[in-house]
């Protein structure tokens, strides 16, 4: 599949530079020795530890945060540009840390430890007496850039009462942030922030909903 390949200190469509250009192989062909020749490793990213959000109290709950569902192209390490609304391509020479779901689900496990305000929270296998489940789908973590450069976060949420299998509460939470500067970081960075928001708004209506 295309990718994004950055020219000079950065991507940018407002200076005409996104290039589609054919992913390396990890290792090519080397000159008169037959050798290897190993391409640089992409960047690697993360995002930044979850928020302490302040909600309603719901210390006699426990909850379990299930990994989002998500498309084929935003479930990889792969960091995800729409340079049209038809089109997707990937941030070159990029990558997140692990996959990006998993990366939401340990995020939103984090915020919700971080308020402090349920009894506990865990992942499935954690072997906790659940009462709510926490079902996610994420929708969209991209960077649009048909009409500018913003960082599109959309995740919707179901909390499921677990003990009669009754969705008591869904909801679509997203968010939009330009993108300030330039090159790959400046990307993943109006990303973090989206997120940070969707993780807040998101802890915050569920200890109202449990």
């Amino acid at each position: 599949m295309g990718r994004v390949a950055a020219q000079g200190s950065g991507v940018s469509v407002r200076a005409g530079r996104w290039i589609v250009a054919l992913a390396l192989a990890a290792g090519l062909s080397g000159c008169a020795g037959g050798g290897l020749v190993s391409s640089p490793p992409p960047d690697t990213y993360g995002l930044s530890a979850a928020p302490a959000v302040t909600g309603q109290r719901a210390r006699n709950r426990q909850i379990l945060i299930g990994e989002p569902t998500a498309l084929k192209a935003l479930d990889s390490e792969q960091i995800v540009i729409r340079p049209t609304p038809s089109a997707i391509q990937y941030l070159a020479n990029s990558q997140w840390s692990d996959r990006l779901p998993s990366i939401v689900q340990d995020k939103l496990v984090q915020a919700f430890e971080n308020s402090g305000q349920v009894g506990g929270v865990g992942r499935p296998g954690d072997g906790l007496a659940i009462d709510f489940k926490i079902i996610t789908a994420i929708r969209a973590f991209e960077i649009k850039a048909d009409r500018g450069e913003r960082a599109v976060v959309e995740l919707s949420v179901k909390v499921l009462n677990d003990r009669n299998g009754v969705v008591v509460a869904t909801r679509v939470f997203s968010a939009s942030t330009p993108v300030t500067g330039s090159g790959n970081a400046a990307y993943v960075q109006s990303l973090d922030r989206a997120f940070e928001t969707v993780v807040q708004d998101i802890v915050s209506w569920t200890l109202s909903r449990i």
